[in-house]
């Protein structure tokens, strides 16, 4: 009799977190039920995911029940779980459709004032983290305030989640999972699809290229905000700016992946011996965060897919990491990037360090050493620059080409101009160093400006910027990690395991939070999908005969 109880308890006290947490991070749309009864079912998924089938088997000793075994003992509580969602979702926005149609009776007997003339200007260019938060944050700042507009200028009309662009290549997550649309995240703020091409300082006028996307030519501007990042820096290596795949967007993650499945099916029928090696290697150029991350998860997503294609064998695969340092990921301490570099080397992937890509041609990769690897395959992750436009504008530049700015983040020798991101070299007022170009820094960089130019535009004081880095983690494959977290250093399931809760609720909204969350419980059960959705090659040498492609060819669409 005793049993019943605690668990009565636990299923009430899991069901109102349910609930709390659900009003508190979803804003229901008026009308949409149906949508309400998904995202709530779904929401109930996630809660099952996190506590019977990770939270309460940790607290009793015996660990998160993630393979197929033990996941199987917590499928009766799903049920239960899947109907609080529910419920909660419909509740919630049967609530919010009530509370919403009452104040609309209310807002119709009170007539609407005119709108005032818009006195202020704020353009932001570029859609990235510190754009699109110096934008949010300026929202809510100036909310209610009519005489200010809000511009946001972006190349994508999305916001990309950058740290989880692996697991896309990798074929953890969906790509459109990591991925926000900038027109979802504001109510005000006018979101204008295009690319600047030149800024006229004098007359304060963004002109954008006429490339057929924005019908517009020329945004105006009062107050203007360069938060363009950067670009990939190949360091004046023209043979890899035009072979070697990038790795700095959603597209770059997805035609990655689809580079890679071609390989496999090429090599699958490849009878000759080198060339099927040729084939199966891949090599990526850069031992920091990004190209760490990005060699764990392709060392996953291809030994993983072996059992599909019955004529390879695992010696066939060889994957290199080129570090010109003497460690791979120099952001986290010592002993933290010894254990990568062996976990990485245990699971088959070779670290050449001390080298650096010296030359680069179809179907080969020659070293600083003078060692050549035959490869189809080169990712280059082995440095980045701040956006051309930076150095276009004349401004002043610090040694990576940053636009140097003063501790409040406004541009030096420039009034009315703001730098933020990749594409400024800030002043910590902590430190007195410049605030290194990652995208933890990005976001709080961008609140603080928000502050300054609400306090240029109101008369207020500007705030210096000054930031204590939380800490790093580096995903290497494998339910692998490494994390440190303000001195504190983690490894294996555990870093994991933190890496994964973290970045999931630091997803851009709980809709993508789910979809990642449910990909993930998908990826427990199933194999990696191989689904090629293009056949677009950046190395097109196939095996001799009478029928050869073009380099750089494009096949389909």
């Amino acid at each position: 009799m005793g049993q019943p109880a605690p668990g009565l308890a636990v299923h009430l006290l899991s069901a109102i977190v349910i609930g709390v947490t659900y009003a508190l991070l979803f804003r229901p749309a008026l009308g949409g039920y149906s949508k309400a009864l998904m995202s709530g079912t779904a929401y109930g998924l996630l809660w099952w995911i996190l506590l019977p089938l990770s939270l309460l088997p940790a607290l009793a000793g015996r660990g998160p029940a993630w393979p197929v075994e033990a996941a199987a003992s917590a499928f009766p509580a799903l049920l239960g779980y899947l109907f609080q969602g529910a419920a909660v979702g419909i509740g919630c926005h049967a609530l919010s459709e009530t509370a919403a149609h009452g104040l609309g009776a209310a807002d119709e007997q009170t007539e609407k004032p005119e709108r005032p003339a818009i006195q202020h200007r704020i353009v932001i260019l570029g859609g990235g983290f510190a754009g699109v938060t110096t934008a949010q944050r300026l929202e809510r700042l100036f909310a209610g305030d009519d005489t200010v507009a809000i511009t946001l200028v972006s190349n994508a009309n999305h916001l990309v989640f950058t740290p989880m662009l692996s697991e896309v290549t990798a074929g953890g997550v969906e790509g459109q999972h990591v991925c926000a649309s900038l027109r979802a995240f504001f109510r005000r703020v006018q979101v204008i699809r295009g690319e600047a091409k030149t800024v006229d300082l004098a007359a304060r006028v963004v002109q954008l290229r006429s490339d057929g996307v924005s019908s517009l030519s020329a945004v105006p501007f009062d107050q203007l905000v360069l938060a363009v990042g950067s670009v990939p820096n190949f360091f004046d290596l023209e043979s890899a700016k035009a072979a070697a795949h990038t790795f700095k967007s959603l597209e770059d993650a997805s035609a990655l992946r689809n580079h890679v499945i071609e390989m496999l099916e090429r090599a699958d029928f490849e009878q000759d011996a080198a060339r099927r090696k040729a084939l199966l290697t891949f090599v990526v150029a850069g031992g920091g965060f990004a190209g760490t991350e990005l060699i764990g998860g392709l060392n996953d997503f291809v030994r993983g897919s072996l059992w599909y294609y019955p004529n390879l064998l695992p010696e066939d695969i060889s994957l290199i990491l080129v570090h010109s340092g003497q460690r791979i990921l120099p952001e986290l301490s010592p002993e933290l990037a010894e254990y990568a570099r062996e976990r990485l080397d245990a699971r088959g992937v070779t670290l050449k360090l001390g080298a650096r890509v010296s030359e680069i041609v179809p179907g080969r990769v020659t070293l600083n050493n003078g060692q050549m690897v035959a490869t189809e395959t080169l990712v280059w992750t082995a440095g980045s620059r701040p956006h051309p436009m930076i150095s276009e504008l004349g401004l002043e530049t610090d040694g990576r080409g940053a636009a140097k700015t003063d501790a409040t983040l406004a541009v030096l020798g420039r009034s009315n101009m703001w730098a933020v991101g990749d594409c400024a070299a800030i002043p910590d007022a902590r430190t007195g160093k410049l605030a290194p170009p990652t995208a933890q820094h990005a976001l709080r960089e961008a609140a603080v400006l928000a502050q300054n130019i609400h306090a240029a535009i109101r008369g207020g004081k500007p705030k210096p910027f000054s930031h204590r880095s939380m800490g790093s983690f580096a995903i290497l494959g494998h339910r692998t990690a490494c994390a440190e977290i303000r001195g504190l250093r983690f490894s294996g399931s555990l870093a994991w395991l933190m890496w994964r809760g973290i970045y999931l609720f630091k997803l851009p909204n709980p809709e993508k939070r789910i979809r990642v969350a449910l990909d993930w419980v998908v990826d427990i059960f199933f194999p990696r999908d191989i689904v090629q959705t293009s056949t677009f090659h950046r190395w097109a040498q196939p095996a001799p005969g009478p029928q050869q492609v073009p380099w750089a060819a494009k096949e389909g669409n």
